[in-house]
């Protein structure tokens, strides 16, 4: 009856961090990420060379000596990892340039890794990028939005509470 004093939870969203074909996590080319033993998300094959904040949030951790990958705490509580391409972390920071550090806050858009995607797949790489929502108190509620093409910092590709 009351309903009009129920405070409505704010909802936040995730956008993709690059451009390219959306998938599910499930569908990811390496099995340690398809069977989502790092946590549940979302797999873009890119089509560009860099990867963005997906939303505002802050930098958590930075692979320092390879570049491949990426933590952050989102607005929200979230956190992810974005990890780039399938055993990147062979190359020692070969094709990657961090453009953050650890601790620094950003806004959705921001550049954070800029990768030479033709040239590390031409040395027989696979460069989907992975954006892992690491398990925690608000994993479960998130909702995936997968089978479409995405504009890196725009198309909205996970939602929660």
């Amino acid at each position: 009856m009351f309903h009009f004093f129920k405070k409505k939870q704010k909802s936040y969203e995730m956008a993709a961090t690059a451009d390219g074909k959306v998938i599910p996590m499930t569908d990811a080319s390496d099995p340690v990420f398809s069977s989502c033993a790092l946590g549940g998300g979302v797999v873009i094959r890119p089509t560009g060379t860099v990867v963005v904040a997906p939303a505002d949030g802050r930098v958590t951790a930075t692979m320092e000596g390879s570049n491949h990958a990426i933590g952050m705490e989102l607005e929200g509580g979230l956190e992810i990892l974005i990890h780039i391409g399938v055993d990147t972390v062979s190359l020692k920071g070969e094709g990657f340039t961090a453009l953050v550090k650890s601790g620094d806050t950003v806004k959705k858009g921001t550049e954070l890794i800029r990768f030479e995607r033709e040239a590390l797949e031409a040395k027989g790489f696979c460069m989907e990028v992975m954006q892992i929502v690491m398990d925690g108190e608000k994993s479960s509620g998130v909702q995936y939005h997968t089978g479409m093409d995405a504009q890196a910092g725009e198309t909205v590709v996970a939602v929660w509470q």
